[in-house]
């Protein structure tokens, strides 16, 4: 199950309390205050893992708490501290505060975390409000309660370049020929649920993490047939891939179903219209497919690639069109925050 987004509560552990206790030996009838510390409460941290791929972990356990902190004992013991609950999620997830609505963190790389839940401070015993007037002080303090809040983890896959297109437009069998992916595939039509990510080899010393993004349908951008969900992926690549089917089976104008995505992208905002975009017409070893490019290439001014899935013409070119747009953009933006091009090499 492909979970990408869930509200969770988090609370940090209490401190501990502090203790009141004086010193009592024999030949030592003022031995004096000696109640210890409480222990601070653990904290409840993010943590951003490459080894998990979506928050369904996370579905059937609403409520995290960390370990409340230790009471303070006698003779200056200090409580023990509370311990730090973590919580792995894949990266890419964007922490919110729910009923703020502000974001809290946005975990992009692996091994970032925040603090999203900060343990309570542990009390302090009786030792500590000694002093030359106060010689048998009785006051302690109890510990401080942990911070607690709603989240809302949404996760944005990351990928260098996305697959989008209507549904049936063969994204996902693309993704299956140029990766070691294995997306969802039939012979009858059906649009994918979630996405799939696949890494495409350039050779033995580069690659790139391409994406097979749910079909998007006119409406997308107000959340028509899931738009919301599905659109928010195409926002962390850094390419877009256009596929477009040259026959579709509901005789739909293929120059009509670009424009429809296109006009989804445009309306969603968040960057996606300036995105570099490359178009691809799929199932190009149909018969009649080569009229459709020519079309599509006229009408819109631009190169049309012709690939097919089924007999491999033009998977080379357009990996090689995509890598070097890949390669564009990380000169132009710069490394990402890890210090590291967007793309392996």
């Amino acid at each position: 199950m492909f979970v990408d987004r869930v509200e969770i509560f988090v609370k940090g552990g209490d401190g501990g309390r502090g203790c009141l206790s004086f010193r009592r030996e024999k030949y030592e009838p003022r031995g004096g205050p000696d109640g210890g510390d409480g222990g601070h409460g653990g904290n409840v941290i993010l943590r951003a893992d490459p080894q998990a791929d979506h928050l369904a972990p996370l579905v059937n356990r609403k409520f995290w708490k960390a370990q409340n902190g230790g009471h303070g004992g006698p003779a200056n013991c200090t409580g023990k501290n509370g311990r730090d609950l973590i919580i792995r999620v894949p990266p890419g997830t964007i922490v919110y505060d729910r009923e703020r609505g502000h974001v809290i963190r946005d975990l992009a790389q692996p091994g970032e975390e925040v603090v999203v839940g900060k343990g309570g401070r542990g009390g302090r015993g009786n030792r500590f409000f000694a002093s030359p007037t106060n010689r048998t002080p009785r006051e302690t303090e109890p510990g401080q309660k942990g911070e607690e809040r709603w989240l809302i983890l949404e996760l944005k896959v990351i990928a260098d370049a996305g697959l989008v297109g209507l549904p049936n437009a063969g994204k996902s069998t693309l993704l299956s020929r140029l990766s070691q992916a294995q997306p969802e595939i039939a012979d009858y039509p059906f649009t994918t649920k979630h996405p799939n990510l696949g890494i495409v080899r350039l050779g033995h010393d580069a690659s790139f993490v391409l994406a097979d993004l749910p079909g998007l349908i006119e409406g997308a951008h107000q959340g028509v047939g899931l738009g919301h969900e599905f659109l928010r992926h195409v926002e962390r690549t850094r390419v877009i891939v256009h596929l477009v089917e040259p026959f579709p089976a509901d005789g739909s104008d293929p120059v009509d179903n670009y424009r429809t995505v296109r006009r989804e992208l445009e309306l969603h905002g968040h960057g996606l219209p300036e995105k570099p975009e490359l178009i691809a017409l799929s199932k190009c070893e149909l018969t009649g497919s080569s009229e459709v490019r020519q079309r599509l290439e006229r009408t819109l001014g631009r190169e049309v690639v012709a690939v097919s899935a089924v007999t491999g013409q033009g998977l080379a070119y357009l990996v090689g069109n995509v890598a070097r747009l890949l390669q564009s953009a990380s000169a132009e933006t710069g490394p990402t925050r890890s210090g590291e091009p967007s793309w392996s090499r």
